[in-house]
């Protein structure tokens, strides 16, 4: 029997969320340098100035993305170039996520023979549109094989003054919640695509009529990093006291804060923003499939999450694309989301899926 399929008293990696996975496997890693700022346990590592080389008063940010195809895409469905764009967006949303800016990138790639030259081309193609919008540098990478589909990874490096450097760890009692854009639309894309790939595998001549749901396949096929709410937040004057970006779904994101910050948290389930194809999506879908549902677990929205002193709502309340959703509660209370009926319903993350 295979070492790995039975081990006694062994935990199942389901049984953990991903932020848990994490935490245990790096648990007991000693900092042996000065430079090192932050290790696992944001969004970003975080690297400061050791050798005067780096400019004063800043902090290198880095943070790593891997995308394996069969777990995190379809290529059924899953354009080339997409794939390229959406795997640069997601390492430059980490770095948005620690209210920095993105500076350079590096790809790496394992591939089977299934790929040819073009098919790579077309994915650097959407590798370097990223790169383009967001004024990132392509600095380096390497090329592997693999034994079946594809595996991307994509390194990304950044800055931020010290500060500005915002943790997920910073959130105090009071603070305002505050989340960018609109939830559960990737996953409601998602969604769309894995029902008519269903279709298409019962019937190959069955031509499927997308035109309808372009917003929640473009969020889950070509999710942007949200830099433009850090220049805005930036421009106004304002710090956030943490901040994380919606990778796995607001609950999860939520509890990962309080986690950090060692507080509870209270937000409305009215003030979280759906747009409305997600809300038809799910209707389509089943009668039983609730949008606040693909908001809290859906995951893939890569939104931007982040709390503020009260003293900085004039300057948030107006923001445009950016909702005040709920506040920062004591440490030793629960985490919850409040409907419309004055209920509580716990927040609960998903675990880790494979």
């Amino acid at each position: 029997m295979d070492n790995l399929e039975y081990q006694e008293g062994r935990t199942e990696l389901n049984a953990l969320g991903q932020y848990a996975l994490i935490e245990r496997l790096t648990d007991g890693f000693e900092v042996r340098n000065k430079s090192t700022v932050k290790t696992a346990g944001d969004d970003c590592a975080v690297i400061g100035a050791e050798s005067g080389e780096q400019k004063a008063g800043s902090f290198l940010l880095t943070n790593i993305q891997t995308l394996a195809e069969g777990v995190d895409f379809d290529m059924m469905y899953t354009p080339l170039k997409h794939l390229g764009y959406k795997a640069v967006a997601l390492a430059l949303s980490n770095i948005a996520a620690m209210n920095g800016n993105p500076r350079q990138i590096e790809v790496s790639l394992a591939v089977s023979n299934r790929y040819s030259l073009e098919a790579l081309e077309e994915l650097y193609s959407g590798i370097r549109l990223c790169c383009d919008r967001y004024d990132v540098d392509l600095v380096g990478g390497s090329i592997g094989s693999s034994r079946s589909g594809m595996v991307i990874t994509v390194s990304a490096i950044g800055d931020v003054d010290e500060s500005r450097i915002t943790y997920r760890s910073g959130a105090k009692l009071h603070d305002l919640i505050c989340v960018s854009g609109d939830l559960g639309s990737a996953y409601s894309g998602l969604l769309v695509l894995e029902r008519e790939k269903v279709t298409y595998q019962a019937n190959p001549d069955f031509q499927p009529d997308l035109d309808s749901y372009d917003y929640v396949l473009e969020r889950y096929l070509k999710p942007e990093p949200r830099l433009d709410i850090v220049h805005t937040l930036a421009a106004k004057g304002v710090v956030p006291t943490s901040m994380i970006d919606v990778g796995d779904g607001l609950a999860s994101e939520l509890l990962q804060i309080c986690h950090a910050s060692h507080c509870g948290c209270e937000v409305y389930e009215e003030r979280i923003p759906i747009d409305y194809q997600t809300s038809r999506v799910c209707s389509e879908m089943s009668k039983n499939m609730l949008p606040i549902s693909n908001a809290l677990n859906g995951g893939g929205d890569y939104e931007l999450l982040f709390t503020i002193d009260q003293k900085d709502y004039d300057k948030v309340k107006d923001m445009d694309g950016v909702h005040i959703i709920g506040h920062i509660t004591e440490e030793g209370m629960p985490s919850v989301m409040v409907t419309p009926q004055n209920s509580t319903i716990t927040l609960v993350a998903q675990g880790f899926r494979q």
